[in-house]
């Protein structure tokens, strides 16, 4: 019968990139929409600066995580392309290089042996990349998985703070944004740490205080100038 257990390792390259893109969607959208509050701007002025934060916040993230993955991607198929080309010039020393792998996993010599002959025989390459790359289907790199997880998740992570800097009334922009995004980050920490197995509460404190320092800093930024900077 075939596996079906699921394992949380399995969802790590799309949980990182959404949660990375939403933390970062509501930090910094929310600490833009702080400080411009903070240095007294108007419903219309908030409204631009929110918008153009997610735009270009969710550009910037789409970029960066395909470029990153990208160059992942490019490294690992410069390592099976290594490897192809070892297993059909010296197909010897890379099946003593595997046996020598499950020995030292704790197998005999003569079952490791037996092992990667039959592994070789089923799927060399296949073997190498998990075996002695590391790679696996699970954790493969996938560009535009990675920008389009990261742009729409920050999207929906700066909508939220936007929103709530439109419906508030503008003398308690600062704190009402301030304190549903500190809300909201929470929220992430917790959902994020529950789908990955990690602590909740440690999870939820960390990226509320960073949250919070940031908002902070640029809430000090627009109340010491008290002009909007464009």
């Amino acid at each position: 019968m075939p596996h079906l257990e699921l394992h949380r390792n399995e969802r790590i390259g799309w949980l990182r990139a959404a949660v990375l893109g939403a933390n970062d969607g509501i930090v910094s959208t929310a600490s833009l929409l702080v400080g411009v509050a903070a240095a007294q701007a108007g419903r219309t002025q908030l409204l631009l600066t929110g918008v153009a934060g997610l735009m270009a916040g969710a550009m910037s993230m789409a970029a960066g995580e395909y470029v990153s993955v990208s160059s992942q991607s490019d490294t690992e198929q410069a390592d099976l392309a290594r490897e192809r080309g070892e297993l059909a010039t010296e197909p010897e020393s890379e099946l003593q290089e595997l046996t020598g792998i499950y020995v030292e996993r704790g197998l005999t010599p003569e079952l490791a042996l037996d092992v990667a002959k039959q592994l070789t025989a089923h799927d060399a390459l296949g073997a190498h990349a998990r075996d002695e790359l590391g790679m696996s289907e699970m954790v493969t790199a996938r560009p535009v998985q990675a920008g389009l997880t990261s742009a729409a998740s920050f999207a929906l992570g700066a909508a939220l703070p936007l929103l709530t800097a439109l419906v508030a009334p503008l003398p308690h922009v600062v704190p009402l944004v301030a304190g549903t995004s500190l809300l909201f980050l929470s929220a992430l920490g917790a959902v994020s740490a529950r789908t990955g197995g990690a602590p909740v509460l440690r999870a939820s404190a960390r990226v509320a205080f960073w949250g919070a320092l940031a908002m902070a800093l640029t809430a000090g930024v627009g109340k010491l100038f008290g002009t909007v900077v464009g």
